[in-house]
């Protein structure tokens, strides 16, 4: 797909090869962001591992400290008590087996979807419509839990989630080019401490292949696998 004007000038700015330090990245796709809006910005990192096995699947979710500079819209499937506390805490839309109809007839208006363990059973029918779209709910990204009002607090406060592609692939938002170069450090670092702690234990070589960063509308910066 042919690029913008913007865009290839922003490429001529800076040698697309060269392997930047994490801190080099970060300064220069802030520098590099030139939409009217305020972009977001992305990490892509290739992990050494097969996901193909099940063991090297790297999945969950990490708390970003300066949070991500997007408003979330929240679903929380939940009934009696718990749906009283999800709405408390700031979902967006809560709800039991209306919800559920509602989704499966094609109402995807939102971000992120969390359910009660209780709710799976009804939940579980809608995984051809949220599947495909990264938004299932499940335990080991948080989002099935008894405690959902706890889980909306902490997505509508900046918990991303990740996981690896069919490729080894991890891509995620870690702020906007708002933010400060110190804020976005901070979930730069969040991330990747996150992702190394995670590490699967049969992975074998090497472990972070490689990565960049963009921002939106902007080229990709290469960082030094190396220094992550």
């Amino acid at each position: 797909m042919a690029k913008g004007k913007k865009y290839t000038d922003a490429t001529r700015r800076y040698d697309r090869d060269h392997l930047h330090t994490p801190e080099e990245a970060l300064d220069l796709v802030k520098s590099l962001g030139s939409a009217k809006f305020d972009e977001a910005i992305d990490v892509v990192v290739r992990l050494g591992v097969d996901p193909r096995k099940a063991d090297q699947i790297v999945r969950g979710t990490v708390p970003l400290p300066a949070g991500t500079g997007k408003t979330l819209r929240v679903l929380v499937f939940a009934t009696g008590e718990a749906a009283e506390a999800a709405t408390a805490a700031g979902a967006d839309l809560v709800g039991g087996e209306e919800l559920v109809a509602e989704v499966e007839g094609g109402m995807l208006d939102f971000d992120l979807a969390i359910s009660a363990p209780e709710l799976m059973p009804l939940v579980g029918k809608l995984g051809r419509v949220l599947g495909p779209r990264g938004l299932m709910p499940n335990p080991k990204t948080g989002t099935v839990t008894p405690d959902v009002a706890k889980a909306v607090t902490e997505f509508k406060g900046g918990t991303v989630e990740y996981r690896t592609d069919r490729y080894g692939n991890i891509a995620v938002s870690i702020g906007r080019t708002s933010f400060s170069i110190e804020d976005l450090t901070t979930n730069f670092t969040a991330l990747f401490d996150e992702l190394n702690r995670v590490k699967p234990a049969s992975a074998k070589g090497k472990y972070m292949l490689k990565a960049s960063l963009s921002s939106t509308m902007g080229p990709s910066v290469k960082i030094d696998p190396n220094r992550l």
